[in-house]
């Protein structure tokens, strides 16, 4: 709600972030006829995360060719400056209300202090954050040289300081995996990457290009077990860890290093999706949506890392597109809800009732169920009545996977099933389910997603 002495703005459609997730919302959105936009986002500049990705393979779905994270974003830049959609940089949002249908956002910045921003439409893109330290229990001091692989990644490639020499670092993410090889390239040598699963947690042309090409070994079921040194960190000590995940006594090897980076995994920034009400998913700890990335909140949507973490920046553009031009659809359908053809269809409805003619043929949501080795899906639910001509559901497995068959199921009954040659945890995999398959099952009430041996 609006408060007293604060300076308050309305718009119809606020986007929370502008990352490449809030900017092809809104580019989507504006596209879709929405002219009332407002970006807010908290750094200095738009572009979000990849103005620190100075590597390349940004951009291969997107724009056919091969971009560093800064040039993937500049295009997306360029095309909001293009389309004169407003933001707001420097700007922190620190609440979410929802009252009588209407969006109250708090943000504050230092021009304007605090402002309450009402919207009738909402999308979250607030992206995620590392993992850190004090979720992992290592024991040690708490010297100088431990860094997220996040904020190693900014000092080196946007303020240009070396974070050390001697490197050790802790989880195979793929920010884990690009920073082992952008610091060998400056310089400092990189003994080893340890990952306390028996797999990577990134993509197989991260572990090829940033580890096999510079001689880098990567120690699968291995982790930190102590960090040595009290002003600055001297060594560490890894072992081996069993099928529990607990260190294995006797298999301790202690390499001196002065700096450990922890690439041990991305966190989806909730605080206000959860603030606001919306039902969330344990797995992902992101919010539940629908096959138009809306929330269980009317008119307010989720896309990008806030939602579920991507492997590949082009898959959160295109998620993100979806979500803008949903959210772009929700505001048509709400802007004038009474309008004299409303009206006119609410006379004849009732007359239809009154003859026994009429009949509701809108169809209730399917649920999207996980089975044998999904963690999770994106959406979790299908509106039949809602979708387009497809619904791309994405998801990951739970472990590596050889020579399995990607499975999907309607009701129990086995629709397709499709051999792989290999599924990972890192890489993210779909499925498309086409709306014209689901007019042959009317009465379909879930949609399970499995894999199996056979």
């Amino acid at each position: 709600m609006m408060a007293e002495g604060r300076k308050s703005m309305e718009t119809e459609l606020a986007i929370i972030g502008g990352g490449p997730a809030g900017l092809a919302a809104a580019l989507a959105a504006r596209e879709a006829g929405v002219e009332d936009i407002l970006i807010l986002e908290r750094d200095s500049v738009l572009g979000g995360i990849l103005n620190q990705c100075i590597h390349n393979g940004f951009g291969l779905h997107t724009f056919h060719e091969e971009l560093t994270g800064p040039e993937y974003a500049y295009r997306f830049i360029e095309q909001v400056e293009e389309a004169k959609i407003p933001y707001l940089t420097d700007t922190m949002v620190v609440d979410l209300e929802e009252e009588e249908g209407e969006k109250y956002i708090t943000a504050m910045n230092s021009r304007d202090g605090l402002l309450t921003i009402r919207a009738k439409a909402i999308i979250l893109a607030m992206g995620c954050r590392e993992r850190p330290r004090g979720a992992l229990n290592i024991p040690g001091f708490r010297p100088a040289g431990v860094y997220s692989a996040g904020t190693a990644q900014r000092l080196v490639n946007i303020e240009g300081k070396m974070p050390g020499k001697d490197v050790v670092i802790l989880g195979s993410g793929d920010i884990g995996l690009i920073m082992a090889r952008r610091m060998t390239l400056e310089g400092a040598k990189v003994h080893t990457v340890a990952e306390i699963m028996p797999y990577s947690g990134g993509l197989k042309r991260n572990i090829v290009q940033c580890l096999d090409d510079f001689g880098i070994p990567l120690k699968l079921s291995t982790t930190v077990v102590k960090i040595h040194g009290k002003e600055r960190v001297e060594g560490v000590t890894l072992a081996k860890v069993d099928g529990h995940m607990k260190p294995i006594p006797g298999t301790e090897e202690y390499i001196p290093c002065d700096t450990l980076l922890l690439s041990v995994g991305l966190l989806p920034e909730n605080e206000l999706t959860e603030e606001l009400g919306a039902k969330m998913s344990p797995v992902t700890r992101g919010p539940l949506v629908n096959e138009s990335m809306e929330t269980s909140l009317s008119g307010v949507f989720a896309c990008g890392n806030v939602l579920h973490v991507h492997d590949l920046v082009d898959f959160v553009s295109q998620e993100a597109a979806l979500a803008g031009k949903a959210a772009a659809e929700w505001l048509k359908e709400n802007r004038d809800k009474v309008t004299e053809a409303d009206v006119i269809l609410e006379q004849a409805e009732v007359k239809a009732e009154i003859s026994g003619a009429a009949a509701d043929t809108k169809r209730p949501a399917i649920t999207v169920e996980t089975g044998a080795h999904v963690r999770y899906t994106v959406p979790s639910k299908i509106r039949p009545d809602k979708a387009g001509e497809e619904t791309l559901i994405r998801f990951r497995v739970d472990s590596v996977l050889k020579d399995h068959y990607l499975c999907v199921s309607y009701d129990g009954g086995l629709i397709s099933h499709k051999k792989k040659r290999i599924m990972a945890p890192g890489e993210m995999e779909q499925v498309v389910i086409r709306h014209s398959d689901l007019d042959q099952y009317p009465d379909l009430a879930r949609i399970t997603v499995h894999i199996e041996a056979e």
